[in-house]
């Protein structure tokens, strides 16, 4: 069970500078990710797409490493307390490969070729997407990857907050969706389409744990009234 807690607050330059690991990682990681499942350089979608995500994720962590270092200390924690969390985890690391992995072989053995036109309206999406997720982390200095409440939190109920009560998912949403299509495959798109019960499945877990611990998250619910899509749930 997640309970709330006090955060010690991380030394700045060492903030920084696992930041900086991390961002020269990425930018190492994910193209030979790419370049190994597809086989080859002129896999033209899989390098815009690093660029649509690495060039933002470069500027927002130099960003956040000058001016809330302990944002990024929270972010990169990966250890998930909630155990319904864990399990949901387990059920969706499956299709995230699957929906990563399967545009590589789909652009080695040629099974299907969005047009370009569709590729660069799924790229846009991707990126405005992550820009949304981007904005939700400036906005919400709590967002993390694991859920969890901590003791100095408050519930933040402004800019894309005001819209939805859960923005952060909105954004990966159409990020996850519009990657396999950015990345030149229809078939990548049957284990992204998994991604959304699961992101159901994660909500209603986080808002039993949001209510239970977070201070005025219940006032806040009843307030904003949708969860992910305006007008939809």
């Amino acid at each position: 069970m997640a309970t709330a807690h006090e955060t010690s607050a991380p030394d700045a330059p060492s903030a920084a500078k696992g930041a900086a690991v991390k961002a020269v990682a990425a930018w190492i990681i994910l193209p030979l990710f790419f370049l190994v499942t597809g086989g080859s350089l002129t896999w033209w979608h899989a390098w815009i797409y690093c660029a649509v995500l690495l060039c933002p994720m470069t500027v927002f962590f130099v960003h956040m490493a000058r001016h809330d270092p302990e944002f990024l200390t929270r972010r990169f924690k990966l250890q998930e307390k909630e155990r319904a969390q864990r399990r949901i985890l387990a059920w969706g690391y499956p299709s995230v490969v699957a929906a990563f992995v399967i545009p590589g072989l789909d652009h080695r053995f040629g099974w299907s070729q969005p047009p370009i036109a569709v590729v660069a309206v799924a790229m846009a999406i991707a990126l405005g997407g992550y820009l949304a997720v981007l904005r939700v982390f400036l906005e919400n200095r709590w967002a993390g990857r694991t859920i969890e409440t901590y003791g100095e939190q408050k519930v933040i109920s402004t800019g894309p907050y005001a819209i939805v009560r859960h923005p952060m998912y909105s954004g990966t949403t159409a990020l996850y969706l519009a990657t396999p299509v950015a990345l030149g495959s229809w078939w990548a798109l049957i284990p992204a389409l998994t991604f959304i019960p699961i992101f159901v499945l994660r909500i209603l877990n986080e808002e039993e744990v949001l209510a239970r611990e977070l201070a005025g998250y219940e006032e806040y619910r009843r307030k904003v009234r949708y969860r992910l899509v305006p007008f939809v749930w």
